[in-house]
């Protein structure tokens, strides 16, 4: 019986290249361990006979059975994420209600990104209520050549500045190289707002607002024209 807080994740893919990339990612990622690594579909099989995992990394394009395939004749999969170099393979892993998809070669943040969308609590546990899921809930951010921890109830507003962004919390500041777009995605939509093309404020840390600007702490945070509807729509 393992840690019900640790992720088992086991990684399948032809290519040896590739699965060293994904198992050394898993090693950085507090959280998660390895299960094991497989060459292809029929080994991955016998190890979820003797193993217990949380979760798959899984190449699509594989020899003898291809990733869709096996995916199918699983009576009770793993969460599943598709890793492949083709994305019209990937297409058909939608309709197996698969986590997501990551396309060779795969970077650090986009492989976060997954994984924070196949736990977005942190927890995999499933029978916890709701207000317990938004208090726990984390996500990692690489900053400083290490992975950084922040609850995503200490986040006040997250900024863009390029191809970084600067995420502000009630503790500190972390600056990580990703998209504001791809940090978007990643927010729980009941405890985030995007109002500005540079801007992501936390909806339960603002102290006031008009129709141009937000105020969370001593900072005031423009409201942009495009997100201007969306917003006071939601804070009204």
């Amino acid at each position: 019986m393992h840690d019900v807080t640790t992720i088992r994740c086991l990684v399948v893919d032809d290519e040896p290249p590739a699965r060293e990339i994904i198992c050394r990612y898993i090693e950085q990622m507090p959280g998660l361990q390895l299960a094991g690594e497989c060459a292809n579909a029929l080994q991955a099989l016998s190890v979820l006979q003797h193993e217990t995992v949380d979760l798959l990394f899984l190449d699509i394009r594989m020899p003898q059975l291809n990733g869709n395939d096996f995916i199918k004749a699983l009576k009770h999969p793993p969460k599943v994420i598709f890793t492949t170099a083709f994305p019209e393979y990937a297409l058909e892993g939608y309709e197996l209600d698969i986590v997501d998809y990551l396309m060779k070669p795969i970077p650090f943040d986009r492989f976060l990104k997954a994984i924070n969308k196949a736990y977005p609590s942190g927890n995999k546990t499933e029978h916890t209520n709701v207000e317990e899921k938004k208090s726990e809930a984390f996500v990692y951010f690489r900053s400083d050549r290490k992975m950084v921890k922040v609850m995503l109830a200490d986040i006040l507003y997250i900024e863009s500045m390029k191809d970084y962004i600067k995420v502000i919390t009630n503790k500190a500041s972390i600056i990580t190289k990703q998209s504001i777009s791809s940090m978007e995605e990643m927010l729980p939509e009941y405890s985030f707002i995007r109002v500005h093309r540079s801007y992501i404020v936390s909806l339960q840390h603002i102290r006031s607002f008009t129709s141009e600007l937000i105020e969370i702490g001593n900072t005031e945070i423009p409201i942009g024209k495009l997100y201007r509807n969306a917003t006071l729509k939601m804070l009204q």
